[in-house]
């Protein structure tokens, strides 16, 4: 009877146990809560980071503005000392009203003389840039006048010259920005053709974020569900078919990150630029046109074939679309050394690229049609590919078919590769039209780069081929737009499935796990959760003063 007794009191001990056991097997292996962020640096106010205020015990200050003369430039200073700054220098007994204009005489600290008049502006904290209190000096942009105001900023203590990308960093910390926006500010300050500006400034106003925000907040409520299942399955408070619907969600959720992640690539490759590269046999012309559509002689134009030996590259705006055009050393067989070595490079390059560009001469192609009664021009691009190694090498294979071999019905619909007949100024411009009109000449032109007949009509078809490669960046959801994305978005989708895994073989234990890790992957896109190494990634690119 005393053993039954003991069991008796026992058993709810145990049971209890139990769940907290499970609880500590899924906490233990990370300690820090999930809306963590680093901020070894900085001074937490409050305690919700939500309506928290990040602060330094340093004031910064930057030339906000570009270098160099110019009509304005515009220092910007953040910190808890920007009041001190603005009374300072601007002789203010009151501060004046906050996002308001006011011409003043800033003044010279040790001399007492006036170094420039010009406007100034006062943002308080919260509702700043940075989240903190912030002064922005807009005055005139010669050399002396910024050099003179840097120096009566460094004379008052506790300012000091801010860090490279620190203002973007504050403004991360007191929840101003999440990663991904601060990631569209620094596309959109490096954008250089329209379409990337577009992308960029649609990152930027957070619909990438918002995203990956919704994902993490369903894949939280997901591991909270399945906790509580942990906690409670055996008591009559839990629902019976809660793990199901949870398995539900996980299949739902996996099947929008996969094809968010299965897009050719196509915000990484407009953020960085199309790569489009020029090939052909000697002397057909790939000089010319890199020539012609960079507007300037990038590349020598010669007589002699083989004059193009290695590489040349020139960074281009087509049609919006940034695109890194390579011309490219001709294609043939060569016993000289350094000739074998640019045709190694052409052929290596034109496995890395985007988009090939395959140029061959018009005269050779009507040489063959009046030759050959029944000349096929697919047939004849077939062979012209063979003979120049593009099949061989597998290049011609990757852009065609899935099968790595040339054929000649997948010129039609090819998406990686553009036929170019060049040099239809030596040639009566009839004969052109009828091999042309023979064919499908969807994805060929005609064009001379002598006198540039076609070239117009080239390069909208290269256009539309660009829009393809790229998408447009304001229609559907927002575009993945960096390596970093993608790496945490396939770690969260390797969770998931553990999550699948681990729910086949009835542990739930390690289940749970697995969505707690892809949870904290999705967080460390937008910043909810990180560390400080993924910071110094995030800003060490953005230039002084931002």
């Amino acid at each position: 009877m005393e053993l039954c007794d003991w069991l008796i009191k026992i058993l709810p001990v145990l049971h209890n146990f139990r769940h907290i056991s499970r609880l500590y097997i899924l906490r233990s292996t990370n300690s820090r809560p999930v809306c963590h962020t680093v901020t070894d640096n900085y001074t937490r106010i409050t305690q919700s980071r939500h309506s928290s205020v990040y602060t330094s015990k340093d004031t910064i200050f930057s030339l906000s503005s570009g270098h160099g003369k110019c009509g304005v430039a515009v220092i910007r200073v953040s910190g808890t000392k920007s009041s001190v700054v603005l009374k300072n220098l601007g002789r203010f007994k009151e501060l004046p009203r906050p996002r308001y204009a006011v011409l003043r005489t800033l003044y010279d600290q040790t001399e007492n003389i006036p170094i420039d008049h010009g406007l100034v502006l006062w943002f308080p904290a919260p509702r700043s840039f940075t989240g903190e209190d912030c002064v922005e000096f807009q005055i005139h942009g010669g050399p002396a006048v910024v050099a003179a105001m840097a120096s009566n900023l460094c004379k008052i203590p506790g300012i000091r010259q801010a860090e490279a990308g620190e203002f973007t960093k504050r403004a991360f910390l007191n929840n101003k920005l999440d990663l991904t926006e601060i990631e569209g500010l620094g596309d959109l300050i490096h954008a250089e053709t329209e379409a990337q500006r577009r992308q960029a400034l649609r990152q930027m106003e957070g619909n990438l974020g918002k995203l990956y925000e919704r994902w993490r907040s369903r894949i939280i409520k997901m591991m909270a569900n399945v906790e509580a299942f942990i906690d409670f399955s055996e008591d009559e408070n839990i629902e019976e078919d809660i793990i199901n619907h949870v398995n539900k969600e996980v299949n739902d959720i996996l099947l929008e990150i996969e094809n968010h992640l299965h897009d050719n690539r196509r915000g990484e490759r407009l953020r960085s630029g199309v790569r489009v590269t020029i090939l052909g046999e000697p002397n057909v012309g790939k000089s010319s046109l890199l020539n012609l559509i960079a507007q300037r002689p990038a590349a020598i134009v010669s007589d002699v074939a083989g004059t193009t030996r290695d590489i040349v590259e020139s960074a281009v705006n087509i049609g919006g679309y940034p695109v890194l055009l390579s011309d490219t050393a001709g294609l043939r067989e060569s016993r000289d050394v350094i000739e074998k070595e640019g045709v190694r490079r052409a052929l290596d390059r034109a496995k890395n690229s985007d988009l090939k560009v395959i140029m061959v001469s018009a005269k050779d192609i009507v040489k063959h049609f009046q030759d050959d009664e029944m000349f096929d021009l697919r047939v004849y691009i077939e062979e012209t590919l063979k003979q120049l190694g593009l099949s061989e090498h597998g290049v011609a294979g990757n852009m065609f078919s899935d099968k790595q071999n040339f054929t000649s019905d997948n010129i039609d619909k090819g998406e990686d590769i553009f036929i170019i007949i060049n040099k239809t100024d030596l040639i009566q411009e009839e004969i052109v039209k009828t091999v042309i009109n023979s064919n499908d000449k969807q994805q060929i032109c005609a064009v001379s780069c002598t006198n540039e007949d076609g070239i117009t009509e080239f390069l909208e078809v290269l256009t539309k081929k660009l829009e393809n490669l790229c998408g447009n960046p304001l229609s559907g959801n927002p575009s993945l737009t960096q390596a970093r994305h993608r790496h945490h978005l396939c770690n969260c989708v390797s969770q998931l499935h553990l999550y699948q895994h681990y729910i086949d073989l009835e542990d739930v234990v390690l289940a749970a796990q697995s969505i707690r890790r892809g949870t904290r992957e999705i967080g460390k896109i937008t910043g909810k959760i990180t560390s400080e190494d993924i910071l110094d990634v995030i800003f060490k690119d953005f230039c002084i003063g931002k």
